[in-house]
């Protein structure tokens, strides 16, 4: 595991690109990759590497070429199968030099061409390839989004990219200026979908794509999708179900062993929900010897899900970490922001931060149970959704969202209060928004309240969600599932990439540590697919074939309990431990100054939360990181 950066000229310079440049967009991200460094220059090309040694510890520096130099590579990721393409290649007369995935690809390449060559591998990745016979700098991202790619052309035609955001604004030529569309989506959902960064003129390449950089031109196309069901009347048709079952386990099984391939000590996230229980239970049948497993807890006890890791942990025999998190992990703030680079509204940035941080003192590698929501429908709104469609209630929705707000928030995580609320709100916005109406946190009345005159003039008004990338091409798309894995189509191009794994791979890489996802394995995320929504969504059950499938092996109490979620208590944080910062961060005077937001919704929200009237966590502490962010980042 890795992180890359560099650059690419639009012409050869009557010099080589500067060293010295890249090795400082490398010391940015030293934490991706603390084990080595390496750096490729020629006249058109800079190619920067950080390394996190995972597999072939001794010979895999990078950035590395062919036989002959007329390819190099700057990687970041893991081929898991990639023994068996080596084979093939060295079969067909290649001279590979190291036992490394790295090299792998590049010979890869070179046998079967782009992006043809990434159908022989299963993992996830990043990666640079500069080959020069033909004068193309190729950027590739794998195809669920599990690894990171920024880009940006400078005013000169230059193509500067990296790992994270941090690496790019390194070039001299790379100004820092605000998108206010990517404000705009980030506050609608608590993160910034691709193709969008917070930063003007800086863009995330979307997952599943690849970008071919040419005589200063760049072209992005996508190499991989799931796609509909070419028969949907075939979704009706009776399935055998224990035959599918044992299907489900055979590809889950195959997914966890592929990830156990490391020449260093490997452990798993353990929170004791149905994914991550899977995960453990897979890796004990596959002989994972020493299985080590980490949780982390909370005092609140409606927060707190430690016993039902501790249940998983003594019934498959693992060496088992917990830490429980008090209000003052949220001293890590400004920190943890500054490795995002960009606002980042997910509350459990910090309890992932502090478990890769315990983890990271035992293992080098984590197997976590992310991408079982997305897969299976495992989150309330796909309820929501279902009930919306099958009762036909905007109208009632509404009403009760005026009864409900009348009374007063619930202390516990999901009280009833809670899911009422956040059920009603989903009423503020567009039916034709289909599930994500209840993935968003300002309406456009809440918008109009919100923005000062100026966020307005420059957003041209209050823009639809749908009106732009990535949504105007992903509804028609959807549509063309059955409704609920249309809803997880959504989320799979969406909020799993640009939320989800940002949030694991920042927090991961944070501390140096390889989060590695057997469930968005793209083998299972296709099988997962293919699967009619009523196996995933049934009746009210969520995630139903995963349970169904996973009872041979978990406990009852662990498969059929329902989700909690992996969150803190930030709603009680910002009455008392956080109170003093966002008072600070979000004064009347600094939001008049810097002229984005009016003041006067903004204190009304906190009086409102502090009284215990309403819960604004989820606004107020999207406008806190994004006020620290801009402190942090533009001064």
């Amino acid at each position: 595991m890795c992180g890359i950066c560099g650059l690419a000229r639009p012409a050869a310079g009557a010099s080589p690109v500067p060293e010295d440049l890249v090795v400082r967009m490398c010391r940015t991200i030293v934490h991706r990759g603390p084990d080595d460094e390496g750096v490729y220059v020629d006249e058109r090309v800079g190619l920067g590497n950080r390394r996190l040694s995972i597999i072939d510890l001794i010979t895999g520096h990078q950035p590395l070429s062919n036989e002959d130099g007329s390819v190099w590579i700057a990687y970041n990721g893991e081929a898991y199968n990639f023994a068996e393409v080596r084979d093939e290649l060295i079969a067909r007369g290649h001279a590979m030099v190291t036992k490394s995935d790295t090299e792998t690809l590049v010979h890869a390449y070179e046998e079967w061409g782009a992006p043809g060559f990434l159908d022989r591998f299963r993992g996830m990745f990043a990666f640079a390839l500069w080959d020069k016979r033909v004068g193309s700098l190729l950027l590739f991202r794998d195809r669920v989004g599990i690894k990171p790619l920024y880009y940006t052309l400078t005013p000169g035609g230059t193509l500067v990219f990296g790992s994270e955001i941090k690496t790019i604004l390194i070039h001299p030529s790379v100004e820092r200026e605000l998108e206010p569309r990517a404000l705009d989506l980030f506050l609608t959902l608590e993160y910034i979908p691709a193709p969008w960064s917070i930063f003007k003129g800086i863009h995330k390449l979307p997952a599943g794509h690849y970008l071919e950089y040419r005589d200063g031109k760049v072209t992005i196309r996508r190499y991989w999708d799931v796609e509909p069901p070419a028969d949907p009347a075939a979704a009706a048709k009776p399935v055998d179900i224990p035959a599918l079952c044992d299907e489900l386990y055979a590809l889950l099984k195959e997914s966890v062993k592929l990830r156990l391939v490391s020449d260093v000590p490997l452990g798993a996230f353990l929170s004791g929900g149905i994914d991550s229980s899977t995960i453990v239970a897979l890796m004990r049948e596959l002989g994972a010897s020493p299985l080590k497993t980490f949780s982390i807890g909370f005092a609140d006890q409606t927060y707190n899900e430690l016993g039902h890791a501790r249940r998983i942990a003594e019934l498959f025999g693992t060496e088992h970490e917990e830490f429980i998190i008090e209000p003052r992990a949220l001293e890590l703030t400004e920190k943890l922001i500054r490795h995002l680079d960009e606002p980042l509204g997910d509350f459990s940035i910090f309890p992932t931060y502090l478990v890769s941080k315990m983890t990271r003192a035992h293992a080098t590698v984590a197997l976590s149970g992310d991408g079982g929501d997305e897969l299976f429908a495992g989150y309330e709104h796909y309820q929501a959704q279902r009930l919306a469609r099958t009762f036909g209630v905007p109208l009632s929705g509404r009403a009760a969202g005026a009864v409900v707000s009348r009374l007063h928030p619930s202390d516990k995580k999901k009280g009833t209060w809670n899911k009422l609320r956040r059920f009603t709100q989903g009423f503020d916005h567009e039916a034709r928004l289909r599930h994500m109406r209840w993935m968003m946190f300002l309406s456009g009345r809440d918008k109009r309240r919100l923005y000062a005159p100026g966020l307005m003039e420059s957003l041209g008004g209050i823009p639809a969600l749908d009106a732009d990338e990535p949504f105007a091409g992903l509804y028609d798309k959807a549509g063309r599932f059955d409704d609920t894995t249309g809803e997880l189509y959504l989320d799979l191009k969406a909020y799993l990439v640009d939320d989800i794994m940002v949030k694991v791979d920042r927090m991961s890489m944070a501390v140096s540590l390889e989060a590695r996802e057997p469930l968005l394995d793209h083998k299972l995320v296709e099988f997962a697919f293919r699967l009619p929504g009523d196996l995933k969504l049934r009746g009210g059950q969520t995630k139903w074939i995963l349970k169904k499938t996973m009872e041979r092996v978990l406990p009852a109490e662990n498969v059929w309990r329902s989700k909690e979620g992996f969150s803190i208590p930030i709603k009680h944080w910002l009455k008392t431990d956080l109170r003093g910062l966002m008072e600070d961060v979000l004064a009347e005077d600094k939001l008049r100054r810097d002229g984005l937001f009016n003041p006067a919704p903004v204190q009304a929200m906190i009086k409102a939360h502090l009284a215990g009237r309403e819960n604004y966590s989820h606004q107020l502490w999207a406008l806190m990181v994004f006020q620290i962010w801009k402190s942090t980042y533009l001064g």
